[in-house]
């Protein structure tokens, strides 16, 4: 493969001073997309490991938990203080500093000794596997505005299928050579995609700016307190995170016991049809580029309904299971690349702020999922996390509805602002 940027040409980026910069070739795309899935998979390598270190490193299975909350605080730490600095430094450093730091974390967690320096190296690779965001920002200002939403849809499909995959790869890695072999290899190949990140991607000359480092981080704030859009993507960021981990919390439970009485193996097969929302990733950023982003969200969220009356099915075999997870996925994927394909060109110099911010919705929604969605199951079963998974479903449309004209006249608006 070869990942030499084509032949350079110069264009001005609003907010920066003129670069030459190259465009965007498949090739570098495409290493965007598998650096993106590996750094988010770093973080998911865990969830089915957690029985074996909890047994190697002799933790009881109430402070083993912790392995993944250390990973998801220090995403969240990463989303607020680190992904604000793509817009005030070179992108390319941060992006492979990132990375490098993030094969250390990897291996350290690979050698770790005890829980506690589990922890440590579990924090700190949360709190670098947001270059993902960085990434995603960088790839979507490189990109031409007509094939901005399809870039976008293409590396966010790593980030899918990164995901989705780190559990059954995980599984299969240690089940050869134990969960160590795991982060061990994984550090191995992220350094790989550090040096190849280095040698492909271009150096960004940003415009000398007095903005502190404080003033850069609460003007995240204050960017969603002035755009209308932000808000109400991320809304719809928060509720369909919420879902996906409303399904995948307690997915688990129902398939382990009778009558189905699944492996962990067959469970983790699960994911693999789940990569279907990396299809629904490329389609819908091919139709925000098209103008169509809101068509698209309304048709994605009566899909995510259909998807919990399909799941609800379950008692009539799989198959409803199987159709239930393949709609789920294609449609909060296909929502959320849409939503970065709407608020990313709202503010061209802040892009990483705005992104950043974004996922800051993500991650609280997808802990309140999972919360939510064990306690349900607690107490009504499966179809109470059906139930639960429906009405947050129509909330989304019900907010869809009501802000269908929101993204045009926003985006205008912010147009008219920067042009003063």
């Amino acid at each position: 493969m070869n990942l030499n940027p084509s032949p350079q040409r110069n264009f001005v980026v609003p907010g920066r001073s003129q670069v030459s910069e190259p465009h965007l070739t498949r090739a570098t795309i495409t290493l965007f997309a598998i650096a993106c899935g590996l750094s988010v998979a770093s973080i998911y390598f865990a969830h089915p490991l957690l029985g074996v270190i909890a047994h190697d490193l002799n933790a009881s299975p109430a402070s083993i938990g912790l392995v993944v909350t250390a990973a998801q605080t220090g995403y969240a730490l990463g989303l607020v203080f680190i992904v604000p600095l793509g817009d005030l430094v070179d992108r390319r450093k941060l992006i492979v500093s990132q990375t490098i730091f993030l094969s250390v974390a990897l291996a350290a967690a690979g050698l770790a000794s005890s829980l506690a320096v589990l922890l440590v190296s579990m924090t700190a690779m949360g709190l670098l596997a947001v270059a993902v965001q960085v990434i995603v920002a960088f790839a979507a200002s490189l990109a031409h505005p007509q094939e901005r939403g399809r870039v976008i849809g293409t590396v966010t499909g790593g980030v899918v299928i990164g995901i989705l995959l780190a559990r059954v790869v995980a599984g299969a890695l240690s089940d050869m050579g134990g969960w160590r072999i795991v982060y061990l290899t994984a550090a191995l190949l992220t350094l790989v995609i550090a040096l190849l990140l280095m040698r492909t991607l271009p150096r960004e000359d940003k415009k000398q700016t007095k903005t502190s480092y404080v003033q850069l981080v609460g003007s995240t704030f204050a960017l969603f307190r002035v755009e209308r859009i932000l808000r109400i993507r991320a809304a719809f960021a928060f509720l369909i995170f919420a879902s996906f981990n409303v399904f995948w919390t307690p997915m688990a439970l129902i398939l382990g016991e009778p009558p189905f009485s699944l492996s962990q193996t067959q469970i983790g097969l699960f994911g693999l049809v789940g990569m279907a929302g990396a299809l629904g990733a490329g389609f819908a950023g091919r139709f925000a580029d098209q103008g169509r982003g809101q068509v698209t969200t309304g048709l994605s969220l009566l899909l995510m309904l259909a998807s919990w009356g399909f799941m609800s099915l379950i008692g009539s075999g799989l198959w409803a299971m199987v159709v239930g997870v393949v709609l789920l996925d294609l449609a909060i994927q296909a929502i959320h690349v849409t939503n970065q394909s709407l608020i990313l060109p709202i503010k061209p110099d802040a892009q990483s702020r705005i992104l950043g911010g974004y996922m800051v919705f993500y991650s609280i929604g997808s802990g309140a999922g999972s919360i939510s969605s064990t306690l349900i199951y607690s107490y009504a079963g499966w179809s109470g996390v059906c139930w639960l998974g429906g009405s947050i479903s129509i909330i989304a449309l019900i907010i869809w509805l009501a802000s269908r004209n929101a993204p045009a006249s926003s985006v205008r608006s912010s147009v008219r602002r920067l042009q003063r």
